[in-house]
């Protein structure tokens, strides 16, 4: 009796591999916070490239003061260049030129180029189409426009861990051009693979 008392207090006492039983359990939390945090950042670096992209495309016609198909290339090829590490496969780039309709009439495009379009968001706008913009963006009777790039993407995780199904994201931006009222679109059309102009 006394023995099995001993052994059961030297059992008791006894804490080798303990830390090895707690490990194992907190081991599946730690590599699930991991691999959450990896998809998260991620999916958050993607979407701060589009951003950056919307911006970057709208900025660079921005600042011209006539633009072409060669210029349009120079843009695609940047907006490509942005999305090193991810892939380009499913991101589309619309630059759109919206311009003052007249007075007493909605804004309508001048002109629309678009990289990687497929599906009507993506898609160059039609000349003279009326599209939706910003209020206070074009003024009516006062000859000015916009310049309007779109980045559309869609997301898929590479790890698909925590975020199992694709995420389509689009992203907008508008910048006056700074030279001219509004920047007029000559030939040649654009030579990128998958780009194409209405004018």
């Amino acid at each position: 009796m006394l023995t099995a008392l001993k052994l059961a207090r030297r059992w008791r006492s006894n804490e080798s591999g303990l830390a090895a039983i707690e490990f194992a359990f907190v081991l599946p939390i730690l590599l699930t916070m991991l691999l959450g945090l990896v998809e998260l950042s991620n999916a958050l670096g993607t979407r701060t490239a589009l951003t950056n992209m919307a911006s970057t495309a709208a900025d660079l016609i921005a600042r011209e003061s006539a633009t072409s198909g060669s210029d349009m290339d120079t843009v695609f090829g940047a907006m490509s260049a942005m999305m090193y590490g991810y892939s380009t496969s499913s991101a589309t780039v619309t630059i759109t030129s919206v311009i003052d309709g007249g007075a007493g009439k909605p804004p309508v495009v001048s002109w629309s180029c678009a990289w990687n379009a497929s599906g009507s968001s993506a898609s160059p706008q039609a000349k003279g189409a009326t599209p939706t913009v910003p209020s206070g963006m074009v003024t009516q009777g006062g000859g000015d426009s916009v310049i309007w790039a779109r980045v559309t993407y869609i997301y898929t995780s590479p790890l698909s861990a925590f975020i199992t199904s694709p995420i389509s994201w689009s992203n907008d931006f508008y910048l006056k051009p700074r030279r001219v009222l509004q920047i007029p679109y000559s030939t040649p059309a654009p030579s990128s693979s998958g780009a194409q102009c209405n004018s």
